[in-house]
């Protein structure tokens, strides 16, 4: 993996905002109306070429295809294993979880919440949006999904994603590429297990069909990222009934399955990325950086990609002050955050930077993102425009940043 050895590299968490036509034919798809799937497949690779150059106009050295191959971060999994199909209630079933409210978070702010999540997940069309109230409708196959049979990875949509980003990458002049892809505990989520002995085996075999997905992507020469938002966010929700030390011995069993999931793909091409959600919401009840931070670092990545330009979390770069990032691995800190619209100066992100690299090393630093900007198809944390004014912003704080830390 490349490091920051004469400059701060740029990079990112994955997910960009997909074009509106794009939008479009995935909300159709989700309907389950009929689209012509080589059409489809032919307006995929020509978007992902177009959000490949936009990101090397930016100023991202290390760029991902926006992820735009996918219903989102981990609802593209159930269309890539077997065994998954939509949640129904069966006699005598507890109610699902809501993963979204089921937290502290969710039962300190009961009021917000009602209000905030009917408006979300929803995709504007343009500027009739704000006019009309026009809205395409939730997609269908980002539903709760649950387990009725035997886990296994079908690898089509994996080998589409690939020959898209390679064609896209082709020409450029990028330090790497990386694509993301679901840590299987997020993969997993709070999906019903109605087939496996329990959620331990449930998690395993999650966990062995996805390791096809990650050696495909390193075989093919980039980076994998492993998004695991549910890390902390499922921290939160498990405290709720368990006390601290008992959902830390269960993360660090899961840390261990992870890393099992891992084996045979070299350590330096994989980034590990944890976030607190992408929501723009309270976040009071958090888990703190400094709780998780030995379980983040156990995991067998060589980068680590952790929120931090949130006002929730930014303070948290002091935690470096006394826990030593291990030798050969780097750090990819958010510096601007995905949840709201307002774009953060150079200056600051420069500001922030060098409180990183002067804790951690300046070679040690790849200025990132606090998540994506669009986790699904249709969830949109800020208007695109503001998507790629955020990524320029990055760059050339990462250039001024990179000004002072090289001064000659």
């Amino acid at each position: 993996m490349k490091r920051s050895t004469d400059r701060i590299l740029v990079t990112h968490v994955g997910s960009l905002v997909r074009p509106v036509p794009l939008r479009e034919a995935m909300a159709a798809r989700d309907r389950g109306a009929p689209v012509d799937a080589a059409a489809f497949d032919k307006f995929l690779a020509d978007s992902v070429a177009e959000v490949v150059r936009l990101q090397a106009e930016a100023g991202v050295d290390i760029p991902s295809d926006g992820e735009f191959g996918k219903l989102g971060w981990t609802s593209y999994v159930t269309t890539r294993l077997t065994g998954l199909e939509p949640f129904g209630l069966r006699p005598g079933d507890p109610p699902p979880i809501d993963a979204r409210t089921a937290g502290r978070e969710g039962n300190k702010f009961v009021e917000f919440y009602a209000a905030y999540w009917p408006v979300q997940s929803y995709d504007w069309t343009g500027p009739e949006f704000f006019t009309s109230g026009k809205r395409m409708p939730l997609a269908t196959a980002s539903a709760a999904f649950q387990c009725t049979g035997p886990i296994a990875y079908k690898d089509g949509e994996i080998k589409r994603d690939i020959a898209n980003f390679k064609a896209a990458l082709r020409g450029g002049n990028f330090a790497e590429a990386f694509l993301p892809v679901a840590a299987p505990e997020s993969a997993k989520g709070v999906r019903r297990n109605r087939f496996y002995a329990d959620d331990d085996a449930f998690l395993q075999a999650v966990g062995d069909a996805l390791k096809t997905e990650y050696r495909a992507i390193v075989d093919a020469g980039f980076l994998i990222q492993l998004d695991d938002a549910f890390l902390s966010h499922e921290y939160d929700r498990l405290l709720v009934t368990r006390s601290d030390a008992e959902v830390h011995r269960g993360f660090e069993a899961y840390i261990d399955m992870l890393n099992y999931a891992l084996q045979g793909i070299p350590e330096d091409k994989i980034r590990y990325h944890v976030c607190w959600g992408s929501w723009n919401g309270p976040h009071t009840s958090d888990v703190p950086l400094r709780t998780i931070i030995d379980l983040i670092l156990k995991v067998r990545a060589q980068a680590y990609s952790v929120e931090a330009a949130n006002p929730r979390h930014e303070h948290e770069f002091q935690v470096w002050e006394d826990i030593k990032l291990p030798d050969g691995k780097i750090l990819i800190p958010g510096l601007v955050a995905h949840s709201t619209n307002v774009v953060e100066h150079p200056e600051l992100v420069a500001l922030r930077i060098k409180n990183f690299a002067k804790l951690v090393g300046r070679e040690n630093v790849i200025a990132g993102t606090d998540c994506g900007f669009s986790q699904n198809w249709n969830t949109i944390r800020v208007h695109p425009s503001i998507q790629w004014a955020k990524l320029t912003a990055l760059a050339e704080g990462a250039r001024l940043a990179s000004r002072d830390l090289w001064r000659k």
